[in-house]
């Protein structure tokens, strides 16, 4: 590194150091000695840097923080993710939606201790990791209002149906302050209100905007300037895009394939069920996470509604659902809400009319992050054919026919004895009785009588 800062001739920009990058950070803590832009990309989870990260960016400066450990911040692991971030993560279509904002309350919840809180810049979920980029700032008061900013998800485990519960609550007082208080809840009884099932609890999250729009505005405007400057243009310029058009302050999302399958019915185009909301009176919006995402200020009773009509034109035979089924309860209910399917032009978001390049699928098989490297450069190598070892391992190793068809022929065979069999010299079993036991037969003898010596003689 030090040789092409030399090369490059930056060396009054670059200076290269080989530290411990927390403890490097724990020292540059006076304002006058911090960083104006930190980035923390490191294997796996990043939370053993946000603390010292948080301390030493400059007032207003940019922290960019990638995390990679999606499987934990998906819901796959909700102790592990509770232990690095600090909130339950769930099992949920809007996974990578969840992962951005409790990352995002991490950070917050961390700048907060040093009476700092962050500002989201920009927040992207691709491929398998999601990237945050923060700006971080200092002020008391703003400190105060970090409750109300986050938020507990109540979900369905039945219908996936999710609820947000704020942590604080803001409201005005007089003289123009605001007043912080906490707040009432749940929003939910213990049973959903569709299907009767529990709830799961998550959070607490990030309910406040991912993106700042008018920086996210700035950065497409430069990238549409000048495409050639980057390899990646047209996918930076078609997630950007969908960004500009998510719903602000909507958290989280549905998809389409999960309120279909969910009622057991075929699944709407994303126009028709997009129509019906808007038709309905309701803001409705992709989401750059999911490419079927419905984003969308609608209560859940009015989504389930719709979904409610739309099962009407493509009716689902009733016969076939369990009574305790969230399909069966939801169907049961009728509609309070009447839907119109019919398509509006403003259905067709703007993204999708240009035929931008918004999701992009994986350039190749098996992609993902790959392991730490090691020294030699084998670590693809080898981790592929450890993997390749380590299929089936507890599955117990297949019999050898000729083995097999030995051991089988030990048990007779029931139906030659019910005189059934058919198969003959075929059947697997064995059509002979056991030959018995070869052993010395020995007379019967009665047993002495009463008062009988039961000895050689008698006297």
């Amino acid at each position: 590194m030090c040789r092409n800062v030399q090369l490059n001739s930056v060396a009054h920009l670059v200076h290269p150091r080989q530290a411990d990058a927390r403890m490097l950070m724990y020292q540059h803590q006076k304002a006058s000695e911090r960083f104006d832009v930190i980035d923390l990309d490191p294997y796996g989870s990043p939370a053993p840097f946000l603390d010292a990260a948080v301390q030493a960016v400059s007032e207003g400066g940019l922290l960019c923080v990638t995390c990679t450990d999606m499987a934990v911040l998906a819901g796959n692991s909700g102790e592990t993710c509770y232990s690095k971030y600090g909130a339950m993560a769930l099992k949920s279509r809007a996974c990578h939606e969840m992962a951005l904002r409790i990352v995002l309350h991490s950070l917050d919840l961390r700048a907060n201790c040093y009476q700092r809180f962050v500002v989201p810049l920009l927040s992207v979920s691709a491929d398998f990791y999601v990237r945050v980029f923060v700006r971080v700032f200092t002020g008391q008061a703003k400190v105060k209002a970090s409750a109300s900013k986050q938020a507990l998800v109540f979900q369905c485990v039945g219908c996936g149906t999710f609820h947000l519960q704020r942590l604080g609550k803001a409201s005005g007082a007089s003289g123009g302050r605001v007043k912080f208080s906490a707040a009432c809840g749940p929003p939910v009884a213990p049973e959903c209100e569709h299907c009767g099932q529990r709830h799961q609890l998550g959070g607490p999250l990030w309910a406040e905007p991912l993106h700042d729009l008018d920086f996210v505005g700035r950065v497409l405007e430069a990238v549409s300037a000048n495409p050639g400057r980057f390899h990646t243009s047209e996918r930076i310029r078609g997630v950007l895009s969908v960004i500009t058009e998510e719903l602000p302050d909507v958290p989280l999302y549905y998809t389409l394939d999960q309120l279909s399958s969910t009622i057991r019915c075929s699944t709407p185009s994303l126009l028709q069920l997009r129509s019906a909301l808007l038709h309905a009176g309701f803001r409705v919006s992709l989401s750059h996470a999911c490419k079927n995402a419905v984003k969308t200020d609608a209560p859940s009773s009015a989504l389930w509604d719709i979904m409610r009509c739309w099962e009407k034109e493509c009716p689902v035979k009733r016969e076939r659902l369990s009574e305790t089924s969230p399909a069966f309860r939801i169907l049961s209910v009728e509609p309070r809400l009447q839907a119109n399917f019919t398509i509006r032009d403003d259905a067709n978001p703007s993204s999708r009319q240009r035929g931008l390049k918004r999701f992009q699928a994986n350039p190749e098989a098996n992609w993902g992050p790959r392991p730490r490297a090691r020294p030699g450069g084998k670590a693809a190598g080898e981790a592929m054919e450890r993997r390749r070892l380590h299929q089936n391992k507890r599955k117990e190793p297949a019999e050898d026919p000729v083995q097999r068809a030995a051991r089988l022929k030990t048990f007779p065979c029931k139906r030659f004895k019910e005189g059934t069999c058919q198969r003959g010299d075929q059947c697997c079993y064995a059509h002979s009785s056991p030959a018995p036991e070869d052993h010395p037969e020995t007379p019967y003898q009665n047993p002495p009588g009463p008062g009988v010596a039961a000895g050689p003689g008698v006297d």
